[in-house]
């Protein structure tokens, strides 16, 4: 029996990360064949050209996606959207695969769950059910794939809940856990020493690790709302601390985030870098965490869900995050320059809160997401149960 094409779209960095334990999973199993589909910021130079990433990592890139985000608003996202569709629905009627496999809440990855549903292609989709209620468009993104998906790999019990009440059948619903931390368990990331030797770090000093992204519904504020948190890091930097800086996403107001952080060039201490790629932000996490001191700052979803799997301090900036599961090694903080300094200095130098970040509850599985999800999608049958879906009352 020939193994079952499972194309899988990426379009940003941070997805990739997430992806990749799903990837190498399947690229490992004889029932299964991956064709994975790149675009979006992946393409963009401005936003670090994470495709040689995915390169380097061994996989082979078999189709790009033209998705095309030239301008720095809603008006480019919306037009995005329309672009992706059209290319993933070109691709996806060249390859004819058994399962596609999407990630997350992105316009990009909206695109391709459109096009691949209203193709009939079965489609799963990851980290469904999750709830945010900051201001990005994201959440509203999130539970329209789900929707549309017809199979779901969520990352927690919560969210497995959430998509059943959606009215999504619990058949088709699955809590696998966070993908990363299946790398995360096996230490599959950057030593501490390629850590020091490749970004220049002293071990034995504080490291803030920071990135900062846009809000849809105040993308025009973005680049206010960044300044506190740079005036911040830049008072940290020049007490002594190390602050190593990544780019935004490629959503709208990103650029404008970017033109702010590229101002503190030549200050002390401080590290810009367009992306760390995955094996260096995982293992420059452990350094933080398990190995010396400092946080996890900014307003990623990664603040929220992979800080607590290191024992890192964290420090959740603004509303973009608000109401997303976290564990209790997270400090709220808004955009204030002294408050945001204050929380830092916390994670830095309050024992106690170290302690706890170090043995609170990891509400996101255990590290086995990618066997679970490569067993599903070698033995679901792939039928008109599968793509005719029903409501449930």
């Amino acid at each position: 029996m020939a193994p079952r094409k499972i194309a899988i779209f990426t379009g940003n960095r941070s997805e990739y990360g997430l992806q990749y334990p799903i990837l190498r999973a399947i690229a490992a199993d004889p029932r299964l064949d991956y064709y994975l589909l790149a675009g979006g910021a992946h393409l963009q130079q401005d936003f670090g050209s994470s495709i040689a990433e995915i390169e380097s990592d061994g996989f082979h890139v078999h189709r790009t996606v033209d998705i095309q985000m030239n301008q720095d608003g809603l008006l480019s996202t919306a037009q995005a959207i329309s672009t992706g569709i059209m290319s993933m629905s070109k691709i996806l009627d060249e390859l004819r695969p058994d399962f596609l496999l999407v990630y997350g809440d992105r316009y990009e990855s909206f695109a391709a769950v459109i096009a691949g549903t209203q193709m009939n292609v079965a489609t799963a989709h990851i980290e469904g059910g999750d709830y945010t209620e900051g201001g990005a468009l994201d959440d509203s993104v999130r539970h329209a794939m789900t929707k549309l998906a017809h199979l779901h790999f969520p990352t927690n019990a919560q969210s497995a809940e959430r998509i059943c009440r959606l009215g999504e059948e619990a058949w088709r619903v699955f809590n696998v856990g966070l993908p990363s931390l299946d790398l995360i368990a096996e230490s599959f990331f950057a030593t501490p020493e390629e850590i020091a030797s490749e970004l220049k770090l002293d071990l034995s000093r504080p490291v803030i690790l920071f990135c900062q992204h846009s809000v849809s519904t105040e993308f025009d504020q973005a680049a206010v709302q960044v300044k506190p948190s740079l005036e911040a890091l830049t008072t940290l930097a020049r007490a002594g601390v190390q602050v190593v800086i990544t780019y935004p996403n490629n959503d709208a107001g990103g650029r404008s985030i970017i033109e702010e952080i590229e101002k503190l060039h030549g200050e002390r201490n401080i590290l810009i870098t367009k992306s760390l790629g995955r094996h260096r932000f995982h293992g420059l996490l452990n350094v933080i965490g398990k190995i010396g001191r400092g946080a996890f700052v900014g307003n990623s979803s990664a603040v929220i869900k992979e800080s607590r799997a290191f024992d890192c301090p964290a420090v959740n900036i603004g509303s973009r995050q608000q109401g997303r599961l976290r564990a209790n090694n997270m400090i709220d903080v808004g955009y204030d320059n002294d408050e945001i300094v204050a929380a830092i200095r916390r994670c830095i130098d309050d024992k106690a809160f170290i302690q706890q970040c170090q043995t609170c509850e990891n509400p996101y599985g255990v590290g086995n997401a990618g066997r679970l999800i490569v067993d599903i999608l070698a033995t679901t049958a792939i039928d008109s149960k599968l793509i005719q879906k029903k409501m449930t009352y």
